[in-house]
Order: structure tokens, then sequence, then C-alpha cells
């Protein structure tokens, strides 16, 4: 005779409900677990913050069962590459819920990319920690704060004992659980930096575990050529002795188009050679840039904004500053491919184009003049940003279908990949033009993602694993967000789980804050704690 447990025999004696075996059950969906396999219809099962079973329906019982039939069930999703700081820095508690990412079913999002990842780790996370956030993030110490806290925005190479401040302040921030070293070298004053000053910052990451995370030096031909650029971060990371990562890797501009063949086979080269080779892939047409970052030359920005506009107001400098920006904007795809995105100023909405029109003056007058404009009103460069139409289909999908190529957002306020990214990439490029299949996309935003980013215990279901899940309607995920109307959630999430917690409900966050800063266990080279 089978005896039952006692709190089971109490229930049935008393009349009571059975106590749950599990906290939740997501039911009867159709589950793409993150890997290379092929999905099966079942239940997943989480208790706690983790999964503890994925597989055919056994009945159960939970305090929570969602009707999952008819939906995809997948790891949540993880965007790359983030730039959120205007949600989980936010002062609002809700806007720390960072509805755009989970709109998308995205519950873990890399951020601290482009250079731009504060050196304080530690501290950051226990920020973050105390304020709550939506979803999870994983920090990457970046190198142009780095090189920003010990050179400011000078043009010049460090003294050695510059230099081994940047190390060490590289070398704190790994021992405190950043995945690596990002770098944007397209952008001033990491521009300045030579090819050695950045492996040796890199290599105070290598030697704790770290990747090496970059905005390449050049997208395009602006200064050593695409190719080049590509050449010099897989020799930074040879060096230097650690993985290479290419952020929202594109062939950008017109002198570049079509190139990307020549781009997959220089990093095929490497990692036919044996080194670890990567990149990230936004699905749109359209980079987010600045007005300045896309046209001023970086010499111009030697000794930071308060120095170009000095430069600015000097004859004979704007006059070659113009030549160079004529130029850039030329390589670009001229006036009508610079749509101007920042919020609540007279250009919102418009191409730099149509602001030259109807003031009367050249386009990159035009551009002048928005600078202008920002410096008086007190706005970094930074804060005037523009969609910069440069990309072409053949070569997005080219790189999208690479093996080893993943799903980033890039998100930043203003452009729509912030809010749509991950739907959009389904509906253009599973169901319309079936660049990918459904499993290559979920592969591509899930373990894959976690793989590359040694993320443990991410992106997979599978039991022991974190119960990041999320449930969305194959017929109903889609866009909302364009580039009139960057701000729109995507719809179509039924259901999202974060650490085990709904974080989203049919398209509406619940007020659960259940994020979490992912770092990494303390890695060799560390001081003991």
């Amino acid at each position: 005779m089978t005896r039952l447990p006692p709190i089971a025999l109490c229930a049935l004696l008393i009349g009571a409900a059975p106590v749950p075996d599990v906290n939740v059950v997501i039911r009867g969906g159709t589950i793409y677990d993150g890997g290379e396999g092929q999905p099966i219809t079942g239940d997943v099962e989480i208790r706690g913050d983790r999964i503890v079973y994925v597989g055919r329906s056994r009945g159960t019982r939970a305090a929570q069962i969602v009707d999952a039939r008819g939906a995809i069930v997948a790891p949540g999703f993880i965007d790359a590459h983030t730039h959120p700081d205007s949600y989980i820095r936010s002062p609002d508690a809700t806007a720390r819920l960072n509805l755009p990412w989970l709109a998308q079913g995205v519950s873990t999002i890399v951020i601290g990319v482009d250079g731009y990842g504060t050196p304080d780790v530690a501290e950051d996370a226990a920020a973050l920690t105390k304020a709550g956030i939506g979803t999870n993030v994983s920090p990457f110490i970046g190198f142009g704060a780095v090189r920003g806290r010990v050179l400011g925005q000078d043009d010049r190479a460090p003294s050695p004992a510059e230099l081994a401040q940047e190390k060490a302040l590289v070398a704190k921030a790994m021992c405190a659980g950043a995945y690596g070293l990002s770098t944007g070298l397209f952008y001033a004053p990491q521009s300045f930096a030579k090819t050695d000053e950045v492996v040796a910052v890199a290599r105070e990451a290598a030697i704790r575990g770290g990747m090496y995370d970059t905005h390449q030096r050049d997208e395009s031909n602006y200064t050593i050529g695409l190719l080049n650029s590509t050449k010099e971060a897989i020799e930074i990371g040879r060096q230097a002795g650690m993985p290479v990562h290419f952020a929202h890797l594109k062939a950008l501009g017109v002198d570049v188009q079509g190139k990307a063949p020549e781009l997959i086979a220089v990093i095929e080269a490497a990692r036919n050679a044996g080194q670890n080779v990567t990149a990230d892939q936004y699905p749109w047409l359209a980079s987010g840039s600045s007005v300045d970052a896309a046209l001023v030359p970086r010499w111009a920005n030697d000794g930071g904004y308060p120095k170009l506009i000095a430069r600015l107001d000097d004859p004979a400098t704007l006059a070659k500053i113009k030549i160079e920006m004529a130029e850039n904007l030329r390589r670009r795809g001229g006036r009508e491919s610079l749509l101007l995105t920042s919020g609540d100023m007279p250009w919102t909405g418009r191409t730099l184009g149509q602001m030259a029109d109807q003031w009367g003056i050249d386009p990159v007058d035009a551009a002048i003049r928005i600078l202008r404009v920002a410096d008086a009103t007190g706005k970094e460069p930074a804060g005037v940003s523009v969609a910069s139409f440069n990309m072409i289909d053949a070569d997005v999908d080219r790189i999208m279908r690479q093996p080893w190529v993943v799903t980033s957002s890039d998100g930043s306020n203003g452009h729509p990949r912030q809010y749509a990214t991950f739907p959009r990439k389904y509906q253009v490029y599973v169901r319309e033009r079936k660049v990918l299949t459904l499993g290559q996309f979920i592969r591509q935003s899930t373990g894959a993602t976690a793989d590359m980013y040694r993320m443990a215990g991410r992106g997979y279901l599978k039991p022991g694993r974190y119960a990041d899940v999320v449930v969305f309607d194959p017929a109903g995920y889609a866009p909302r967000a364009d580039y009139v109307n960057p701000r729109v959630p995507s719809v179509g999430v039924k259901a999202l789980f974060v650490n085990g917690r709904m974080a989203l409900k049919d398209g509406a966050t619940t007020g659960a804050a259940p994020g979490r800063v992912l770092l990494r266990p303390t890695p060799a080279h560390c001081p003991a704690t």
C-alpha cells in the first residue's frame, strides 16, 4: 500500500487543497529550449527561481498555471548590446522595470558596451540591486570610461604611470564581476588610442577570463577601413589572449555596401585558425548615432565638446571641418540618410535635408547649426541623435545567417530598435523574408548568446537553469515602434518570467522587479575576499 506524505494526508483529512508541487507550470506550449534540437509540446515547471522540469505534461499541481497552448515557449531573450540607462537608472521605479525590453520578451541585457561601462562595477551593481530592475543585466567595463578617467578627452598616448592606472581600473572591474572589456574605438576619445594601448589594457581583462567586445574602429572607410579595422580587433584579441566579439557587425555606408562577404571571410579565417571570434547584429538598415559621431572628424573632438565648439568659431578651422563633414555625409548616403531623432527638439522626426531646406542653408551648415543649438541648451552631441540609413538588405541577410552571430538591439533613445528589435527580427526575417527559421531565431536570441558571454545558468530551458522564460503568440508577436514613433511597446508576449517571477503578463508589467545583476564569479588573479 502506498503511504501518503504527512502534509498530503493532512490536506485530505481536513478537506484542504493539496499543496502545490511547484510554483508555476507553463502548460501545453511548443517548447524551444535554446539549443539546436527540435521543439517539443509540453510543460515547463518552475520552483523558486529555477526550472525543475521540461517535457511532456505530467499533471503537476502548481500555484500558478500559464496556458501556453498554441504559443511558443522559449528561454527569455538575451539582448547582447544595449544602452538602457534612461530606464534602469531612472529615479522612477516603474521606468526601472525596463518595459521596452520586457515587452519584447527580453529577460537579460548586456550593458557597459561601446566602451562606456563604468569602472565601478561593484558599486554600480549594488546600486542597481538596491533600486530594483525588471531585467537581468550583465556588465562590461568600458575602455572609454577608463581612458576618460585617466586621460580626459585628450588626443595623446598615456604615460607609463597613466597606462598602469588604466590597467588597474580594468583589473578591479574584472575582479568585481565584469564580463570583459568593451571598446568603442570609433568614438572620441577612444579613437585616439593606438592598438598597443588597447592591447595592454585588454590583457588585464584577458588574464581574468574576460572577453573583448568592440564597436570597432571603422565600420566604413572613415579611417583605416572596414576590413583593416576588423583585422585590428582580431589582432587585439590574439595579442591579449581573449575571445573577440564584434558589436553590431555591419558594412556601413555607400563605399562598403556589398562587402559583407569579405568581412565574413576575415572573421572566418581567424576562426579557422582557432581564434574565438563572434558577433552580434541588429535587424535594421539604419544605425543609431549622433550628428557629431556621424559627421564631425575625430581630430576636431580633441579635448571634448567645448574644444569642438571653439574650433567651429575659428573660420580657418571651420572651413577644414566642413570639408570633412561633407565627405562623411556622402559616406553615410547623403542629406536624406540622416533622420534626426532627439526628443523635443525643432528637428525631431525630420531629415537633415529637410532641416537644411527649412533653414535655407547647406546640409553641413544645418548640422553645425544643430550642434550649436545643442551647445546653447547644454546638450552634448551624444544627445543630438540620428537614425542613419546606411546598410543594404544583402549585407544584413548574409551576416544574420552566420552561426557565430547573435541578436542585439543596440537599443538607445530615439531609435525604434530599443522597443522593437526581437519582434522585428521574427516578423521580417523569419516570417516574411525567411532568412532564418524560427528555431534559428530563438537560438540566436537565447542559448547561443549565453554561450558566447558565458552566462552561467542562462539561455536554456533545462532543469537546474534559472527560470527566465518567455511565452509568445506566434501570430501576434510583432513590433509597433517605427522611425516616426520609436517608443511604442511591442505586442504578443503572453508572459515573461525573470528568475522565476512573472515580470510581464499580456504585454503589461506586473510591477515586479525580479532582475538581477549577473556578475561573473571571482576569477583568478584577483585578491582573496
